[in-house]
């Protein structure tokens, strides 16, 4: 929630959305046209980092909590995601 509202505060429309597996999720957003999706799991815990996933290229990359208001902007500017965070699933 924490994360949620430091997005809302900066201008970020967000949906929260905790049911159902990831996947389906990630289908719900994909479908209404989400540019992309940011995912708190239980490493986010561990290692204060969160996963963004590209709705186009369904990539994910893994990025720190105090970094991903900077990489969303550059992501919504055009930014490949690719180029703001290693890469982990695609």
């Amino acid at each position: 929630m924490e994360i949620k509202k430091l997005l809302q505060d900066l201008g970020f429309v967000i949906f929260y959305d905790e049911s159902g597996s990831i996947g389906r999720r990630y289908r719900r957003m994909d479908e209404v046209g989400t540019p992309f999706c940011v995912t708190i799991d239980y490493e986010t815990l561990e290692r204060n980092d969160i996963t963004v996933r590209d709705r186009d290229s369904m990539k994910q990359i893994r990025v720190s909590v105090e970094d991903i208001c900077l990489k969303l902007r550059k992501f919504l500017d055009g930014e490949k995601l690719e180029n703001l965070g290693k890469i982990f699933k695609e």
